[in-house]
């Protein structure tokens, strides 16, 4: 049960919340850091491109498997050791980066590098508002959650429609809906943080639930922005 904070001074659950926070991204920092190694590996390596790329398959069974990994994280975790959680994350993310292997194939790596300089200034930039804003910004989750659904669905539409236009407007309304997410997901990380649980196990379960969030919020960040900023090769 969380403890009382009525007797708690403001500057301590602040700083209570900061630390919190600090974990979350520090959580988030090694599941980039992971992806992005990996997929440097794999574009680097053709036996590997052509093991995953080389066979339609592969890539539509690791979506799959990821998409199975987010959803027990997200829905299981309380379940779990810490250790566990900890461990369905970071595969999560390597295997991610299997998958984002094949922007190198696709954009110059100057440009994938650029991007992602962008999106890291302007998930920063967004996340700290989400963090020290004092407006509630909870009527904001249903609309983006509903925002978000329509996107994934005219995604599914445009793949037999295959308009250019059409693949725009989308690229543009993903980059607002997770830059809408990405502030709405940090305060209600920052509210889900459990006074007095420093150090336990359900701490460490709490921050990695909201490092997957946010890894999430980025990853799709920067792939809406190289699709709108990138050069294809």
């Amino acid at each position: 049960m969380q403890p009382s904070t009525r007797y708690m001074s403001q500057d301590a659950v602040a700083t209570e919340q900061q630390r919190f926070m600090m974990r979350v991204y520090n959580w988030m920092t090694a599941g980039l850091i992971l992806t992005g190694g990996m997929a440097l590996y794999i574009a680097n390596n053709e036996f590997m491109i052509n093991l995953i790329f080389g066979n339609k398959a592969v890539p539509f069974i690791l979506m799959i498997v990821q998409i199975g990994l987010v959803f027990w994280l997200a829905g299981w975790v309380e379940r779990m050791s810490a250790s566990q959680a900890t461990g369905v994350f970071m595969l999560y993310s390597g295997l991610m980066g299997l998958t984002l292997s094949s922007i190198f194939l696709v954009y110059s790596t100057a440009s994938v590098a650029w991007t992602f300089f962008v999106t890291a200034g302007t998930f920063g930039s967004l996340s700290l508002f989400g963090y020290v804003t004092k407006k509630d910004l909870s009527g904001m989750g249903q609309f983006l959650f509903m925002g978000l659904v329509g996107l994934i669905l005219c995604y599914i539409a445009n793949m037999f429609v295959q308009s250019a236009s059409f693949s725009f407007a989308l690229n543009v309304i993903g980059i607002l809906i997770f830059a809408g997410l990405t502030v709405y997901d940090t305060q209600k990380i920052k509210q889900m943080n459990i006074i007095g649980n420093e150090g336990t196990d359900e701490d460490t379960k709490e921050a990695i639930r909201g490092a997957l969030t946010l890894y999430l919020d980025f990853i799709n960040l920067f792939l809406h922005l190289l699709r709108f900023m990138g050069n294809e090769r």
